[in-house]
């Protein structure tokens, strides 16, 4: 397992799920572009640094942050996963803990759920039709299963 990643079932980093607004900006203390629409409780908040929402965004509902998306293989999800690696090595990383179910838009592409070894934290990782992760999240339930984010 990749000691050195943020990536954590629990969180990211020092911020926790379920920490408010406020607690998860102090505790990232950087700067975050994203706020919450005028109609809806759940927005994204990315890294000044993040050049497209796709690199890593986090997710807040109901004032409280609840999951997080990672799409580029610079972080390594919790117990070793990335971007980029096929179903076969998911599946040894992560043994019988690995529940498969079918990509809601595309053919042949799957969404790989793995529950925490403890908590409630749960990692999903997406493939394509040839079974290679292209992106993974890590949230609470229920937001952790939202197949469009926010929508």
């Amino acid at each position: 397992m990749a000691a050195n990643t943020p990536a954590r079932y629990d969180g990211y980093g020092d911020m926790r799920f379920g920490m408010d607004e406020a607690a998860f900006g102090q505790a990232w203390g950087g700067e975050l572009k994203g706020a919450p629409g005028q109609d809806s409780s759940c927005f994204h908040k990315t890294p000044k640094w993040a050049k497209q929402s796709a690199e890593v965004a986090f997710m807040f509902e109901g004032g409280r942050f609840v999951r997080y998306d990672v799409g580029t293989a610079k972080d390594t999800a919790p117990g070793g996963g990335k971007v980029g690696m096929s179903e076969v090595q998911i599946r040894t990383l992560y043994g019988a803990r690995v529940e498969a179910q079918p990509h809601k838009y595309v053919d042949g592409a799957k969404y790989l759920r793995i529950a925490a070894p403890q908590g409630d934290g749960v990692l999903v990782f997406e493939t394509d039709a040839q079974g290679t992760m292209t992106r993974w999240h890590v949230g609470v339930p229920p937001q952790v299963d939202y197949v469009e984010g926010c929508s």
